[in-house]
């Protein structure tokens, strides 16, 4: 099974689950008549609403590329989470005016213990749920699924601190702790809500991921062939669970067409090893020149200008330079 394929087969579990959990919350605010409910069951609506749309985003993510759209559909998971961010804050927002307006005119509450009862049934699938889509997203690239996964969390931290109250109110009977969980818990809500649009923007407007480039560049290093003399412009695009990576890539100038593609294979089979098959490598080759004789390790070189003089490292802040390197750049690392 393909990545995207998986992806769309777990937001199909997401979209479902949200719906069942929706009826639960509203079954529990009918036997309580608890604000605090009514926004954790405010809040599983727009559950319902961006599961579906993740659902969407997914699915047409995992059509494949045409004349259209050379470089697929996954810039549609940016836009669906941006979406479902937003929902998530405007949950927030709610959250927060119903519970203000329930500290000014307090609503009877009964039949607390079904309540907490079904309530924390949905806390503990949610959270599972989420937890599970989290994990894939992340294993799988998909910035759709992590955000769905996020949100049920989410849904989750809110849904203890409403039971937290629950439990409070059903012993003390204060009936101002039923908005005061639900306010503290609306931040909570809010600041992921935040999280997931400050994310799906930076996808939109191909951020670069620092925390991927690292793991590429050390990856490049340490498993970096004598033939690979240097590399430089190295950049990474995120096209929903497809990430797209070129670079320029320096060899021996003496290698036959044949050898050099064999070398532009081992690079794309080690990146695709550790990145998974979703990742499209696009790799210019640069032939070598005087200059990086100083610089190459490669000890059998007949045409050999210069000595080897000093290693180069490949970092993140010289590999992505647009820039070939040569010993004056090695001894300046």
């Amino acid at each position: 099974m393909t990545e995207a394929k998986e992806n769309l087969n777990y937001q199909k579990i997401i979209a479902i689950v949200g719906v069942v959990l929706f009826a639960f919350k509203i079954v529990a605010w009918y036997l309580t008549n608890s604000v605090a409910i009514l926004t954790d069951a405010l809040e599983s609506t727009i559950n319902v609403i961006s599961g579906f749309i993740g659902l969407y985003s997914l699915y047409i993510s995992a059509q494949p590329r045409d004349r259209n759209h050379p470089y697929g559909h996954g810039k549609i998971e940016f836009i669906s989470a941006a979406v479902e961010g937003t929902l998530i804050f405007v949950a927030g927002l709610v959250i927060i005016y119903e519970a203000i307006i329930n500290l000014t005119e307090p609503h009877p509450v009964g039949k607390l213990d079904y309540g907490i009862l079904l309530v924390s049934i949905t806390a503990l699938v949610n959270y599972g749920v989420g937890y599970v889509a989290v994990q894939r997203g992340k294993k799988n690239n998909s910035l759709a699924l992590i955000a769905s996964g996020k949100h049920l969390q989410s849904d989750t931290y809110s849904t203890i601190g409403i039971v937290v109250g629950l439990i409070l109110l059903y012993l003390t009977r204060l009936a101002w702790l039923d908005s005061v969980v639900a306010l503290v818990f609306a931040g909570l809500i809010l600041y992921t809500g935040y999280k997931i649009i400050r994310g799906s923007l930076a996808g939109i407007m191909d951020e670069a991921d620092e925390e991927l480039l690292n793991k590429v560049v050390a990856l490049l290093q340490k498993s970096r062939r004598e033939n690979w003399i240097d590399m430089h412009n190295l950049r990474i695009i995120k096209y929903g669970s497809r990430l797209h990576l070129d670079c320029h890539l320096t060899v021996p100038w003496y290698l036959t067409v044949l050898e050099a593609h064999k070398e532009v294979a081992a690079l794309e089979k080690l990146v695709r090893d550790n990145f998974g098959e979703s990742v499209e490598m696009f790799v210019h080759m640069d032939a070598c020149e005087d200059f990086s004789c100083s610089i190459c390790t490669k000890d059998d070189c007949q045409v050999r200008k210069h000595s080897f003089e000093n290693r180069f490292e490949w970092t993140l802040e010289n590999i992505l330079r647009n820039q070939k390197h040569n010993v004056e750049t090695a001894r300046a690392k």
